[in-house]
């Protein structure tokens, strides 16, 4: 067993840790809480009262969405239990809910392109500072990607909430009870390849819009 440790090439361990379980994390953590931030401004404590609203990335995390962030880009976490009807309304309150998370996750993504900026200059250099240059894009990159994928109008993903809440009243309750079973539509989906290029070619020209923003902004900065 000490064999097998000390042939372990732990840098390699360690680089694959900061650029794709880190960044995952950051990403879906980030999201969740946002889910359940503005459920708790529009009057539902339930995300609060189980302990959601928190930093910690252990309460959010769906081990297979979070294997899927890592291996394909794109994953999901452990849903924020939201309770429709302690909102004054209830439609309007789910999908105001349900856009606090791809909307977070793209100003996670700003956030951490401008940091990439900011530190560019000082860590290029050196080894560890590439490392954490990767780290901070990657972070970003998946964050956008997060965003896209739970726009999707399929249930359970934000974009399906955003979408039934245009309907009537009798379909949007009729729809939501069906909703357990558009997981396995997803997984399906996922699993085909279906939408995997179309959401990287997606991912890829929403990220190279935001670098390009990004540029500007440091351009008239600088």
């Amino acid at each position: 067993m000490s064999d097998v440790f000390r042939n372990l090439d732990w840098s390699s361990l360690v680089n694959t840790a900061l650029l794709r379980i880190i960044p995952a994390l950051i990403c879906i953590t980030f999201h969740e809480l946002s889910h359940g931030f503005a459920a708790y401004r529009l009057g539902d404590r339930t995300a609060k009262d189980m302990g959601r609203l928190t930093l910690n990335p252990i309460k959010h995390i769906d081990p297979f969405g979070l294997l899927m962030m890592m291996v394909a880009g794109f994953g999901w976490a452990k849903p924020v239990p939201v309770n429709m009807w302690n909102f004054k309304h209830p439609k309007r309150g789910m999908a105001i809910t349900a856009l606090a998370g791809p909307i977070s996750n793209l100003v996670l993504a700003s956030f951490f392109l401008v940091i990439y900026g900011a530190l560019f200059s000082v860590l290029r250099s050196s080894g560890a500072g590439s490392v954490i240059l990767q780290m901070v894009l990657q972070t970003s990159y998946l964050s956008i990607a997060f965003a896209i994928f739970n726009v999707i109008p399929i249930p359970p993903l934000d974009g399906s909430k955003v979408l039934f809440s245009l309907l009537p009243d009798r379909d949007y309750y009729k729809l939501m009870q069906y909703e357990r079973y558009g997981m396995i539509l997803l997984l399906i989906i996922v699993f085909t390849g279906f939408i995997g290029t179309p959401l990287q070619n997606i991912t890829q020209s929403v990220f190279s819009f935001f670098v390009h923003i990004a540029n500007g902004v440091y351009a008239l900065v600088n």
